[in-house]
């Protein structure tokens, strides 16, 4: 075989042939089952054991391999009808963002090693937190700025590791290191599991079982962090000699898209002693040091805030130290791709800067660059901000509201008829596009039964392969058993409310 080569013919015939197959998928993804049916280890035993000694031009044999092998494989998030977890969009303009960015092969770790890469992804992410309406000190003209990451979970991870740098920073270097065991994380009981993982990561969690060291605060009866708890927390944990360094506000929780009080949060963080002296938390920009890091988690729900009408779910963000969400569930944008913004760049890469002396050069040693490999664990980095670039483009501010509003309208469609058949109740209130809801409980039935009433009905739904919904398990309200419960999450590209009324359909059809 010939040595391989940047080949345009090849180039040329390899994107018409992928562009074909997508196209064809897209044509016929609503015909498939919505959730794999392959058992574990199916996959495995229809791919040879060992790799190719030559290599194929027979685009024929892999588009067999592609249909025979890998689509019975896939669960299909693009599906109509797909509506469990929450949605992970993509578009024609975000894939031809990945495939200008493959096609490119820049590796984007220094400003040096491509600027474009650097300085697309700086003003695209000021104009996405100024989509959302995020105050200027987040954004690089207010003095702020942001980075892209795969997920929420490496923002976490950044955020958590700049706190813990904050913290420590205020006191004398030999202090630190005794200091550094004595760190605590706080998030609501209903936060999502990475921020236990970013503690972890960072060398402050023994385990995901450790719970001295990430305290996981109570919800009130929507599933939102309760700042008085919060506040007790930060009390009994200074008293007892340790340090608060992080506490997170989800703005959209996993299970129900709970929203926590930032406003509230941050005014408890302002009030709670820290050591006897100095206040746990000031608002940016003035009095960070020492302080604890709020950080607001609004992976998915964030999204909505491109609309006006949803600002409120971020309102006291001018309070935060850093904010993120994920354009890649609901913003037509395909994964990986998060933002992260921050009130304080240079300590978000002073707590993972380093410099060998093969990474330096003019422009970084001058400090007149950003080089994002500092602003975030990995040092080599793809020029993911062209797919958002290319989003943000060719639809608009406008555009990305409007999907929005869509997948809130028909989240309002939905629970409209849920609350409609007395079989079923919402069970929290909708703050978007997510509907909590179940069978209610049988007169005299036991709640172990209800539970399995509703899992029984959901397996169901799944296992026929028409649609794919997710569930929860909620805590108890007042003394009451916690409670499983469906998820119906809406806003994939191509649900329209023909599939919403049809999912439906299939629900109370297997009801009982």
């Amino acid at each position: 075989m010939d040595q391989p080569s940047l080949d345009r013919d090849e180039l040329r015939a390899g994107i018409d042939h992928a562009a074909a197959w997508v196209e064809a998928y897209w044509e016929k993804v609503a015909s498939l089952p919505v959730r794999s049916r392959v058992k574990p280890g199916d996959v495995l035993r229809a791919l040879p054991e060992h790799p190719p000694t030559t290599g194929e031009a027979d685009w024929g044999a892999i588009d067999r391999d592609l249909d025979a092998i890998v689509l019975p494989g896939l669960t299909h998030w693009q599906h109509p009808m797909f509506f469990a977890y929450f949605p992970s969009n993509i578009s024609p303009a975000a894939i031809m963002g990945d495939v200008l960015s493959a096609g490119m092969g820049v590796q984007g770790m220094l400003w040096a090693t491509s600027p474009a890469c650097t300085e697309v992804e700086m003003r695209v992410l000021d104009w996405m937190g100024e989509a959302l309406g995020l105050p200027q000190a987040f954004l690089f003209r207010g003095g702020g700025g942001g980075v892209i990451d795969g997920t929420a979970s490496e923002a976490a991870v950044g955020a958590l590791l700049a706190a813990k740098g904050r913290v420590l920073r205020a006191l004398p270097r030999e202090a630190r290191r005794e200091a550094a065991t004595r760190l605590v994380v706080y998030a609501s009981t209903q936060a999502h599991s990475s921020i236990q993982k970013a503690a972890m990561v960072a060398g402050i969690a023994l385990d995901a079982d450790d719970h001295d060291r990430v305290r996981l605060i109570e919800t009130d009866a929507v599933y939102a962090m309760r700042p008085d708890q919060l506040a007790e927390a930060m009390r009994a944990d200074l008293a007892a000699g340790l340090r608060p360094c992080f506490v997170c506000a989800s703005v959209g929780t996993t299970g129900s898209t709970a929203i926590d009080p930032v406003g509230e949060i941050a005014r408890v963080m302002r009030e709670v002693p820290n050591d006897g002296a100095s206040p746990t938390h000031q608002p940016p920009p003035s009095g960070r040091e020492g302080s604890v890091w709020l950080h607001v988690d609004a992976a998915h729900a964030g999204a909505a805030c491109v609309c006006p009408e949803f600002r409120r779910l971020i309102a006291g963000v001018e309070h935060a130290d850093s904010f993120t969400f994920n354009p890649h569930k609901w913003l037509l944008t395909n994964f990986d791709c998060n933002c992260l913004w921050t009130q304080s760049p240079r300590e978000l890469t002073d707590a993972m800067s380093i410099t060998p002396e093969y990474l330096r050069n003019a422009a970084t040693d001058a400090k007149a660059v950003v080089d994002y490999r500092d602003w975030h664990i990995p040092l080599g980095r793809r020029f993911r901000s062209l797919k958002l670039w290319l989003v943000m483009r060719r639809y608009g501010v406008e555009g990305l509201r409007t999907h929005v509003r869509e997948g809130v309208r028909l989240a309002e469609v939905f629970e409209g008829l849920v609350r409609g058949d007395a079989r079923f109740e919402v069970v929290t209130p909708r703050t978007v596009n997510l509907v909590c809801f179940r069978l209610v409980p049988r007169t005299g039935e036991l709640p172990e039964t209800t539970d399995a009433r509703n899992k029984t009905l959901m397996e169901s739904l799944n296992d026929s392969g028409a649609m794919y919904l997710s569930h929860t398990v909620l805590p108890g309200v007042g003394g009451t058993p916690a409670r499983y419960v469906l998820r119906m999450a809406i806003g994939a590209v191509q649900t329209r409310e023909a599939h919403v009324r049809e999912a439906w359909r299939l629900i109370a059809s297997r009801a009982g």
